[in-house]
């Protein structure tokens, strides 16, 4: 077979369809004409039914919204703002904003499980923090200081190496 007897026609969700064929090589003309009344109205649902699933795929492809914060790398120093519900002395539960910062020490996963490693050294303690960069409970981050590295995992860091980062001017 040539390669315009294999044509293939992609539908507007991304799927291949291959166009049927005979034996010949001739694609057939539509078959509802030679069938009765019944085999056309079955066709008519199915053919209802399949342009209404093509247009809830278009809306929720609409709604799609690109993922936030693609341009974090190991190695940045950033400022992680985290909205936190907390009580108060009354019991009165409330948002407040607390800002996290230190050095990015890994990327990892891919589009909405993306997650990043944040550690900072607080009273001689090292503390990391993971973060989910699609979570509504990260506000923003603040990108302070760019840090030349040559490893996408920073783990060296945890034992005190800080000195072997050059930033970036």
């Amino acid at each position: 077979m040539s390669d315009q007897e294999n044509k293939k026609n992609v539908t507007e969700i991304g799927a291949v369809v291959e166009k049927p064929q005979g034996a010949d090589g001739v694609i057939p003309s539509d078959q509802s004409e030679t069938k009765g009344a019944e085999g056309s109205q079955s066709e008519n649902k199915a053919e209802d039914a399949v342009s209404a699933a093509l247009e809830e795929t278009k809306n929720a492809q609409a709604t799609v919204v690109a993922l936030p914060h693609r341009d974090i790398k190991p190695g940045m120093s950033v400022r992680v703002h985290e909205v936190i519900k907390d009580l108060n002395a009354k019991g009165e539960e409330r948002e407040r904003v607390q800002v996290f910062e230190g050095v990015v020490l890994g990327v990892s996963g891919a589009g909405i499980q993306r997650t990043m490693t944040v550690r900072k050294v607080s009273g001689g303690i090292g503390v990391e923090k993971i973060y989910p960069l699609s979570s509504p409970h990260v506000q923003k981050i603040e990108v302070v200081k760019q840090y030349r590295t040559r490893r996408s995992k920073l783990w060296f860091l945890r034992r005190g190496f800080k000195r072997r980062l050059q930033e970036v001017i």
